[in-house]
């Protein structure tokens, strides 16, 4: 049975069934939010002024051209930043030599990070792609002339499928909770304090996007939750598939030098190991 060495792990297996257990008790609680009360109507309905029939902060600087435009750009930016820094970092590994453990960890934590950034909101958008859910200002509540349906109902006859759960916006910040990694797994709970931080400021951004009609409450809840549950499992999986690969790694050399030995001809001496001289300042062939 493989498993993570202790020189890769990031989460402990207490720590990621709490996460999971947190997880599994978060899904639920939206749920219940978005199918059993009106919470993402009332949100909804403060922002949007019935007098003018529109939502006033749809266009204004802050949200549209900030938020959506110039926050979305540089967001997107470090995402890149982080993906080509993986990639490079992949690519001298080939070339180099074995890593020392601190190394292997900086490694994993600046893959999970890239990973992040490109798994959350390509997950987001596949599943709004998926969803019959509408933003709030194509509904006829709010001046459009789609109909309301909650979490898993089927639309009425004649209505199409609005594709705007969860928020995808929100999840080009959301990745940003897996930052926390860099501090596992001897500082947890700077870690927690900055994945709570990443949450925080994702949820703002969503919420910016509630203020224009784009979209509920539950929708951004559902991208937070997809980024943690993202970011989670890669920090788990992620130091036990490189161990893995390390594993296959000394198998496979260990398999080439003992076929190497066994080739040598009769009476020829095979590869012997290199050992430090005992003057600590060259080394030799015994």
């Amino acid at each position: 049975m493989m498993r993570s060495t202790t020189s890769t792990v990031l989460l402990g297996p207490r720590a990621a069934w709490h996460i999971a257990g947190a997880l599994a008790a978060a899904a639920v609680l939206i749920t219940w939010l978005g199918r059993c009360t009106d919470l993402d109507l009332v949100l909804a309905d403060a922002m949007f002024d019935a007098a003018t029939g529109r939502f006033p902060w749809r266009h204004t600087w802050l949200t549209q051209t900030f938020n959506h435009g110039i926050l979305k750009a540089l967001l997107l930016l470090a995402g890149a930043g982080f993906m080509l820094a993986a990639l490079r970092d992949a690519w001298r590994g080939r070339a180099g030599g074995a890593a020392d453990p601190r190394q292997m960890r900086l490694r994993l934590r600046l893959r999970i990070v890239a990973l992040s950034a490109l798994l959350v909101p390509l997950a987001t958008g596949a599943l709004k792609q998926a969803s019959v859910a509408h933003c709030p200002w194509d509904l006829a509540r709010y001046g459009g002339a789609q109909p309301y349906v909650r979490l898993f109902e089927a639309l009425p006859p004649g209505a199409v499928a609005g594709h705007c759960l969860p928020a995808g916006h929100a999840s080009g910040a959301l990745w940003l909770v897996a930052l926390a990694v860099f501090w596992l797994p001897t500082r947890p709970r700077t870690a927690g304090a900055v994945a709570a931080l990443a949450l925080a400021f994702g949820a703002a951004v969503g919420w910016l996007q509630q203020l224009r009609g784009a979209h509920f409450m539950t929708h951004t809840l559902w991208s937070m939750w997809i980024a943690c549950a993202l970011a989670s499992g890669l920090a788990v999986v992620m130091p036990w598939w490189s161990a893995r690969r390390a594993h296959q790694t000394s198998a496979t050399n260990r398999q080439r030098f003992a076929l190497t030995t066994q080739a040598q001809p009769p009476g020829r001496p095979g590869p012997r190991p290199i050992s430090a001289d005992t003057s600590g300042t060259t080394a030799r062939v015994r």
